[in-house]
């Protein structure tokens, strides 16, 4: 029965990274390899950091509220990721591009970047304005789908990534407020 188990895990897996092969776009020029870059590197958690304290400097009341919960969560949901991930430990697909995701995390189970761009999506759609859930949602899977087309992730590692982004952003939803009460009594002074 174990053997059987271990038999068709093989076969998944195998299945999972022709998949992923063929959806590969990191070593073909042009411009659907530029757009996937584009996608691909959209996600990153540096990017939404500085994004999202920028929008907390600039916004007002409701923007700096929704700016923190976003932060909050994709800071829990980092140290949740890798996390798995070194409990995983599956290999990035071999590939030239992404060289800095292959150095700093070479680890692909879970998607960072899928679980991240769904988390967000899920928590604009209950959070934030219907506009930016909109946007969001048709962003967050351009997201996943790039980071297989360049090579640095197989698709179940985005799919397992879209489960916990999804997840964990329903979680942020749920105790919202609780967060941004203890916040304001922990800080001493207004952060909205």
């Amino acid at each position: 029965m174990l053997f059987e188990g271990f038999m068709n895990l093989t076969s998944i897996l195998k299945f999972d990274a022709r998949l992923s092969e063929r959806l590969r776009v990191a070593e073909k020029p042009g411009a659907l390899r530029n757009v996937a870059i584009f996608f691909a590197h959209s996600g990153d958690s540096w990017f939404w950091g500085v994004a999202l304290i920028i929008l907390w400097w600039l916004g007002n009341g409701f923007w700096k509220r929704w700016a923190l919960i976003e932060l909050a969560g994709i800071s829990v949901l980092a140290a949740l990721v890798m996390s798995l991930k070194f409990i995983i430990r599956r290999r990035r697909p071999e590939g030239e591009w992404g060289g800095i995701y292959r150095s700093t995390d070479p680890h692909s189970f879970p998607s960072g970047h899928a679980a991240r761009a769904f988390m967000i999506a899920v928590m604009a759609a209950g959070l934030g304005p219907g506009l930016a859930a909109l946007i969001l949602w048709i962003w967050a899977p351009l997201v996943a789908l790039a980071r297989v087309a360049m090579g640095v992730h197989y698709v179940s590692d985005v799919v397992a990534g879209f489960l916990v982004g999804i997840l964990m952003g329903l979680f942020v939803i749920q105790i919202h407020q609780v967060f941004l009460m203890w916040l304001g009594t922990f800080i001493h002074f207004p952060l909205w």
